[in-house]
């Protein structure tokens, strides 16, 4: 019994560093795919800088396809705790609308990701190519944008937006902006673009009939 129960815990401990390995790896390849791209990642770069073994990253993710997954997956959990996360605390509609815009400006300006938005970089990079890399990023900008759209439905359905409001081109004007902030600030080097575009944000959802107070005050009287 003694025996048994000594390697469950090995077992558990095992799997324990594994877990910490993988984190510590997936989050070094991140931060480089951001700046480089996903085919730039490679099991002997990351080796040098995470720093684990190229085995012992090889053993973890079996391909570099694998490797790139799984980086993709990781930059979404990063993003969710950065942009998603923070706007809940918002009412659903108009208000999580304006926090969205709020958390993706704060989250690229404070570079989480070094290169910027890491799907901003991985975008561009797969957009003309097929295969289960490019699928994941499509899924991962597809799930962002419908979110947008579900609260710009919401905001209408509120009143907070016209009932006529198409809630698809409202997502797409404040994507749009978005990462045109993000694109400019790391190619001219200029903050300022962040004010920019949430002015550009704030004129925008006034044009569509947004309440100017209510996006100052960042909630509705609805609560």
């Amino acid at each position: 019994m003694a025996s048994d129960a000594g390697t469950g815990t090995e077992t558990d401990g095992r799997r324990l560093r594994g877990d910490r390995t993988r984190r510590t790896v997936l989050d070094t390849a991140v931060q480089e795919a951001s700046v480089s791209g996903l085919e730039a990642l490679s099991f002997g770069a990351l080796a040098a800088s995470a720093p684990v073994n190229k085995s012992a990253i090889a053993g973890l993710f079996g391909s570099k396809e694998g490797l790139q997954l799984a980086a993709v997956e990781r930059a979404r959990q990063i993003y969710t705790e950065h942009v998603i996360v923070p706007a809940r605390s918002a009412p659903r509609g108009l208000p999580r609308l304006w926090a969205l815009v709020l958390a993706w400006t704060a989250y690229s300006r404070a570079r989480v990701f070094r290169g910027g938005c890491f799907f901003r970089t991985v975008e561009v990079e797969f957009d003309m190519r097929t295969g289960a890399v490019r699928d994941a990023v499509v899924a991962a900008q597809r799930d962002w944008e419908a979110y947008l759209v579900h609260q710009a439905q919401l905001a209408a359905q509120a009143g907070d937006l016209p009932g006529d409001t198409d809630p698809e081109q409202v997502a797409f004007e404040v994507n749009a902006l978005l990462n045109a902030a993000n694109d400019r600030s790391l190619l001219l080097g200029d903050d300022r673009v962040y004010d920019r575009a949430l002015a550009a944000a704030r004129a925008l959802l006034v044009a569509h009939g947004a309440d100017l107070a209510a996006l100052d005050r960042g909630v509705t009287a609805r609560g």
